[in-house]
């Protein structure tokens, strides 16, 4: 049981890598100059579907790894 949890928590840690990575950084060069960072602007699409795909696997993970504890 104990190495199906294990496999679980890497392919989970390296899903949540993949999805991190594809996220689009929000601050660009803008702040560097000095040009203000107070647009708002709304997550929509695949966005904001890869940052509710983020919190699931995150969610996910740590009760992989909870269950792991405790099994452990």
């Amino acid at each position: 049981m104990q190495f199906y949890i294990n496999v679980a928590q890497i392919v989970l840690s390296v899903a949540l890598i993949l999805v991190l990575l594809l996220q689009v950084r929000g601050g660009g060069l803008g702040g560097i100059f000095g040009q203000p960072d107070s647009v708002y602007r709304t997550k929509r699409g695949v966005e904001k579907t890869l940052f509710q795909f983020t919190i699931a696997l995150v969610v996910l993970l740590v009760i992989i790894s909870i269950i792991a504890l405790r099994l452990g």
